[in-house]
């Protein structure tokens, strides 16, 4: 076992985290860094130098995961993995995803530096795509490792200007020769910023997630019929956009409806033909509804397809609607849990048991394999915003616990 003053490079962490901020700038201080773009490509070199730099061989899949390998003393055994994202939405903060990848690399250089042995291998892994802004749905790459949909299914999906996965994937060099899942892991554990007030409010150190709260994405298309907006009679007027507005203010009730657990929110809605003078006669809007409860997630989505469709048919409208993203309630592995929660109070830190509010990419991988989570708190909650921010201290103590709980997963070789 560790001893309570083996803690992780504060000072090395943070300066690795504000270099890699420095690819995909932002324009309000935080990142743009998109899937498969060419700034997602200069991020995963730079990583997989880091990665080579301390020791680690670095192996891509054919999703284009990153696995940053250090030995153990017995190699044939499974690793323990850690890791989390690179990628960024369109105003992403510096942190998000970001923390959790190379917190893991920090992980590396202290074991290195402290020369411990663990008797399992270590990975540090990149999953690709899993903020879903470019490429629908979310978390894909570890989706597919999962065993969720195929490659082939992911390759397919395209961006919005019809570019495809799978094309841009080869386009940036990093469409491996690995096949994508199908191995044994030891354990898997992901450090992550909260993305919510929890924490910061409370004055605790870490999060020690037990459990994640399941998500449906549910597009809907609403047609009605384009018309001149001063010359077509208000009685006959078949307006898709009156019919979205509607729905968002039903979504919005639904959640409330489900409290206290629930939120839905409609956060993408494009109009056609968009024009001053045209009343719509489409409208896509994308529903994303959420629930730690497996039972209450089902019942919100068939509220809401119902309700949506007696709202389109009630002013005239046609109502298509597809579920484009969905996963269930996760509880994460007990013995990761706890793992994670005795390396909280092996080091001093204060700590509760909460629940992921946001999707990541441990999600999928607690379905093959023992998984769990560690949060640190986020100056106001904020996330999905340039503004996210946390301080040198929350990613040192979050880095703290990933460091003792994967070394004691790992297995500490003596001498």
């Amino acid at each position: 076992m560790l001893k309570t003053n083996q803690k992780t490079n504060q000072t090395r962490l943070w300066d690795s985290l504000m270099d890699m901020a420095k690819i995909g700038p932002g324009i309000a201080g935080g990142n743009n860094r998109q899937t498969l773009t060419d700034d997602d490509k200069q991020a995963r070199d730079l990583f997989g130098t880091w990665c080579k730099a301390a020791g680690m061989s670095v192996s891509v899949d054919a999703m284009g995961n990153m696995f940053a390998r250090r030995e153990g003393t017995d190699d044939t055994l499974p690793p323990v993995m850690m890791g989390s994202h690179l990628d960024t939405q369109p105003t992403g903060g510096k942190f998000d995803g970001v923390l959790g990848v190379l917190a893991g690399l920090e992980v590396i250089r202290t074991l290195n530096d402290m020369g411990i042995r663990t008797k399992h291998p270590i990975e540090v892994v990149n999953w690709t795509n899993e903020e879903g802004a470019r490429f629908a749905p979310a978390m894909v790459s570890s989706g597919v490792f999962a065993g969720v949909m195929s490659p082939q299914e992911a390759y397919a999906i395209k961006d919005g200007e019809g570019k495809s996965f799978g094309d841009e994937l080869a386009r940036i060099g990093y469409k491996g020769e690995l096949s994508v899942g199908g191995r044994e892991i030891k354990a898997m554990f992901e450090l992550h910023i909260e993305q919510g007030p929890i924490l910061e409010a409370e004055g605790l150190d870490v999060g020690v997630v037990a459990h994640g709260q399941g998500l449906r994405w549910i597009e809907f298309t609403l047609t009605g019929f384009e018309c001149h907006t001063g010359t077509t009679p208000m009685p006959v007027r078949r307006n898709a956009l009156l019919g979205a507005a509607r729905a968002v203010e039903f979504v919005n009730q639904v959640a409330f409806d489900f409290a206290p657990n629930a939120v839905a929110t409609v956060g993408l809605l494009n109009v056609s033909p968009n024009s001053r003078n045209i009343v719509p006669g489409k409208v896509m809007f994308c529903v994303d509804i959420r629930n730690p409860s497996l039972e209450d997630l089902k019942d919100m989505e068939t509220t809401v397809v119902e309700g949506i469709e007696r709202i389109a048919t009630e002013i005239g409208l046609e109502c298509e609607s597809e579920v484009v993203g969905a996963y269930d309630p996760v509880a994460f592995d007990k013995d990761c849990v706890d793992a994670v929660r005795r390396a909280a109070d092996r080091l001093g830190y204060s700590h509760k048991d909460m629940v992921s509010g946001a999707g990541h990419d441990a999600c999928h991988i607690a379905a093959i394999a023992p998984t769990a989570m560690i949060f640190c708190p986020c100056v106001g909650g904020v996330s999905h915003n340039e503004a996210e921010e946390i301080s040198p201290e929350w990613a040192a103590a979050g880095a703290d616990v990933l460091f003792h709980a994967v070394a004691e997963t790992a297995g500490l070789v003596e001498g």
